[in-house]
């Protein structure tokens, strides 16, 4: 089990990764402006704002690559980021989109159960 927790840790670090490109790099760019269902000039209008939502989502797959190479002792930092995850998820749900919920709000609760069987 430990090793299943382990790999749906990497896979919310890397979405995460991916959203902080899409957050930072691609935001009014095609790939980014279609991800997010954005016009071209809220996409401009919100790019700074955009950047800074991509770090945090950095620093969240950061937390939860640093939390994979402790191995065993990762176990805390593993969950605190992964709670951070599902907060982040319910907070994006209730204030911007519902689909927030399923994308980062699950993997996360997922995530977090797997690893307190592991």
């Amino acid at each position: 089990m430990s090793f299943i927790a382990d790999l749906v840790v990497a896979l919310v670090a890397l979405l995460h990764v991916y959203i902080l490109v899409l957050e930072m790099f691609l935001w009014d760019k095609p790939a980014g402006r279609k991800a997010f269902n954005l016009t071209p000039e809220f996409a401009q209008a919100t790019k700074v704002m955009a950047a800074n939502q991509g770090l945090y989502n950095g620093f969240l797959a950061a937390g939860l690559f640093w939390g994979l190479t402790l191995g065993p002792d990762g176990t805390g930092v593993k969950a605190f980021f992964l709670a951070c995850v599902l907060v982040a998820g319910l907070y994006g749900a209730a204030t911007a989109s519902r689909k927030i919920l399923f994308v980062q709000g699950l993997p996360g609760a997922i995530g977090l159960i797997l690893l307190a069987l592991a």
